[in-house]
């Protein structure tokens, strides 16, 4: 039997007078140069992408609900209001090598993982590239998009998390919401708090480094389930490979076997669906 959608009481919306402190106490409020939240919108990510000429850098946009939202390969990214995170931050990064742009999505995915680990309470991890699994189910996916290149490229990222949503409100079977998982802390204030905290953390450090991606690429090994796995892996122009994904190359490639694969579709052919 599924459990009817809980009515909007049960889904409050989220504090950003709350957030903004959290961020405060933290330490980590000075990184962020706007911290907003809007009842709907068609896409976090496009509205700050329009916006990127004239914005100030490390902006954060939060919906309540997306009319609009898209995952990687242009896809809907869909939820009912208030019980979602929907959240976009535009970032530059000044001096960049272009070929190291591809490890700020899966920098997110670091931190995201960590985020739901420490304030959800759930056994949260990667799957090549930036989806966030709990139970081989996904509860957040990751969509990065430049929006301006240049010697300090500005990119946009969008991070999307499952809180409330029922088993029947779930997008696709192999999804899963925090409530669903279990999870100690479904405070979606909390939750995109730790989120922010800690993306600002890995992102200073990176930057710091001058974005070096040994650190960084040690952490996302050890949080991405897919390495050791058996993986099916769908390729531009419609190849398949398959074999066991052996590890993440310095450009954050999924190596299966020794062939380097930079963008498709990976399952993993042992998961729980």
């Amino acid at each position: 039997m599924q459990t009817p959608p809980p009515d909007t009481a049960h889904r409050p919306p989220l504090d950003a007078e709350q957030l903004r402190r959290g961020l405060a106490e933290s330490g980590h409020a000075a990184f962020f140069s706007r911290v907003e939240v809007v009842e709907s919108t068609g896409s976090t990510n496009a509205d700050l992408i329009a916006a990127a000429a004239t914005s100030d850098d490390h902006r954060v946009l939060i919906a309540e609900a997306q009319e609009a939202g898209r995952g990687r390969h242009a896809r809907t990214w869909v939820s009912p209001p208030r019980a979602q995170i929907a959240l976009s931050m535009l970032v530059r990064l000044p001096g960049i090598d272009p070929a190291a742009l591809g490890w700020l999505p899966l920098l997110t995915g670091v931190a995201a993982v960590d985020a739901l680990r420490v304030t959800a309470g759930v056994d949260a991890v990667l799957k090549w590239p930036n989806d966030v699994l709990i139970g081989g189910r996904k509860v957040a996916g990751i969509l990065a998009e430049v929006a301006e290149g240049g010697d300090a490229p500005a990119v946009v990222v969008g991070v999307g998390v499952n809180v409330s949503l029922t088993e029947a409100e779930l997008p696709v079977p192999h999804a899963i919401s925090l409530t669903l998982a279990g999870a100690a802390q479904t405070d979606r204030t909390l939750v995109a708090q730790s989120l922010l905290i800690e993306f600002a953390r890995r992102f200073t450090e990176w930057r710091d480094a001058s974005w070096a991606t040994g650190e960084l690429a040690d952490a996302y090994r050890e949080r991405c389930a897919t390495l050791g796995m058996d993986v099916r892996a769908e390729l531009p122009g419609g190849q398949i490979r398959t074999g066991v994904a052996t590890g993440v190359d310095a450009s954050g490639r999924l190596l299966i076997g020794n062939y380097a694969v930079s963008a498709g579709d990976v399952t993993h052919l042992r998961a729980d669906y």
